[in-house]
């Protein structure tokens, strides 16, 4: 497996750009994978050592769509935290 199947997508969102003044940014991630295998993948793709990984399993929830009731989709979620001064940039990615 390689290290952009590990990470999926970044999660650009309202409290994600918040974290980002704390030299944090989040990722959609493969569930099967743990903090180091995470931490691994983001040096390899940006070339840049993270300080820390946190890791949450985002639980689906039920939603109604019309008549028909539905659910999302469950997915991990990786907060990767950086040294202060090392900042990757998610919206160009070589």
């Amino acid at each position: 497996m390689s290290a952009r199947d590990i990470i999926i997508r970044p999660i650009l969102t309202e409290k994600t750009q918040a974290l980002a003044e704390e030299n944090k940014v989040t990722f959609e991630v493969d569930k099967r994978y743990n903090k180091s295998a995470i931490a691994q993948a983001i040096k390899e793709i940006y070339g840049v050592k993270p300080v820390s990984v946190n890791t949450i399993n985002v639980k689906s929830r039920t939603r109604r769509f019309g008549r028909t009731i539905g659910k999302t989709r469950s997915y991990k979620k990786a907060i990767v935290k950086f040294a202060e001064g090392e900042m990757i940039d998610v919206y160009n990615v070589e």
